[in-house]
């Protein structure tokens, strides 16, 4: 039976993927699939499955979004099983949603599998609790590449947030993250960790503040998860993945 399966492969540690997310591999005939996306997961493809690199880097793209739209109802249109395996979870900054609009438009029979986030893995595997009873009671996920960066509005309410904030896709303009952050009414010494490829072998962690972690950006890069709040205090006693975990620098260098 034809159908698109909109599946997140998870974080990077292949065996975070479900087992619903599995069998939709196991069951294509092509598998367009995310530069995110550990390539241990396509060994369980179907011999004669199809596979279609889509990979994005920042101003580097394999295939256009709008290429793989039409990758993705034209080979569904020719009787075959597609799964469209995405890093994460496909509704969280994946695309998910337009890939999925597509398909409804097209009249395409498609399914969502979710993913597990790296918005919450790669915090877990750096022994970052997201929410605490006496830290945090709320997360809030938010792109680093968001267009409405620039409105006063949107630093002053991540600034007040009394929560966790997870930022995806946000080392390069991080600088000037913090620098909003602060001067819109966070405190300079608020915990920062930077999760570098979260949950797989090169995971690095980087901690400190929103005031002095700028001197340890040179130490991560993309793909990395951001993560501001009292939380990230606890990595210190609760890391288990990493073997040195850093302490939180608590003042400018």
């Amino acid at each position: 039976m034809t159908k698109v399966y909109l599946v997140g492969a998870g974080p990077g540690d292949p065996e975070l993927i479900t087992v619903k997310g599995m069998k939709a591999i196991e069951r294509a005939d092509v598998i367009l699939y995310d530069r995110l996306v550990n390539e241990e997961l396509l060994e369980y493809a179907s011999k004669g499955a199809k596979l279609i690199f889509c990979g994005k880097q920042p101003d580097q793209h394999t295939l256009r979004q709008e290429n793989i739209n039409d990758l993705l109802w034209q080979y569904a249109k020719k009787n075959k099983v597609v799964t469209r395996l995405k890093g994460g979870d496909p509704f969280i900054f994946g695309r998910g949603g337009e890939e999925a609009a597509v398909l409804s438009e097209k009249g395409i029979d498609f399914e969502i599998i979710p993913g597990i986030t790296s918005g919450s893995a790669a915090p877990a595997y750096a022994g970052i609790p997201l929410t605490h009873r006496e830290l945090s009671s709320s997360v809030t996920f938010v792109s680093g590449v968001n267009p409405q960066e620039d409105v006063v509005d949107y630093w002053t309410n991540l600034a007040r947030h009394k929560g966790t904030l997870c930022i995806y896709m946000g080392v390069k303009k991080f600088p000037h993250t913090c620098e909003q952050l602060i001067t819109h009414g966070m405190d300079p010494d608020m915990p920062v960790a930077i999760i570098h490829w979260g949950t797989t072998q090169e995971q690095k962690t980087v901690t400190g503040t929103l005031a002095s972690i700028h001197t340890k950006l040179h130490e991560v890069s993309n793909p990395s998860m951001i993560v501001i709040g009292e939380v990230v205090r606890l990595r210190e006693s609760l890391q288990w993945f990493e073997k040195e975990p850093q302490p939180i620098i608590s003042s400018v260098i």
